[in-house]
This record gives C-alpha cells, structure tokens and sequence, in this order.
C-alpha cells in the first residue's frame, strides 16, 4: 500500500471534527451522543495507532466500546469492514 494514502487517512483520523463524527454517525446509524464524538476525537488525536494493523484496530474498538457501549463499537467494526469492501480497499488492512 502507497504510503502517501496511509498517511492521509491516518491524518484524517486524526483531524476528524466532534461533528463530522456526529453527522457519519446519524448518516450510518450509529448513536453516539455529542460528549461520547468528542471523547472518540480526543482520543483519536492524542493515541498513537496503525489503523491498518487489525491488532491495533481491535484496541481502538475496544476503547471505543468503553466510550459508548460494546453494540455501537460492534456497529462501527462491521461498518469499517463493510466500507473497505465496498471501496475495494479491504486487502490493506491486515
């Protein structure tokens, strides 16, 4: 996988706003309250991870599920595997 693209989803990530999270989250169906967009952020921005690495990818869902609930982290891991997938992209996460 080109590094350049890697970097750029990784610094998406990371500059993620408390409400473009909140407006993907009622564009897929995902309830997160106001507080829980800007804990995800926060904590999108400050930890250090390889979204790309499944291990790692793994620990994210399970902070996020301590931040929301263990369904909607259910629902963002199925949305993550349905939307690499769907945009052929599904081979560069291992």
């Amino acid at each position: 996988m080109n590094s350049m693209l890697k970097k750029m989803i990784l610094n998406k990530l990371k500059q993620v706003s408390t409400e473009e999270l909140l407006h993907y989250s009622k564009q897929y169906d995902i309830p997160v309250t106001k507080r829980q967009a800007e804990q995800i952020t926060a904590y999108l921005r400050k930890t250090e991870f390889d979204p790309f690495s499944e291990k790692e990818r793994m620990v994210l869902f399970k902070e996020l599920a301590k931040m929301t609930n263990v369904e909607t982290a259910k629902k963002a891991n199925k949305l993550f595997k349905q939307l690499t997938k769907e945009y052929g992209i599904d081979s560069w996460f291992y």
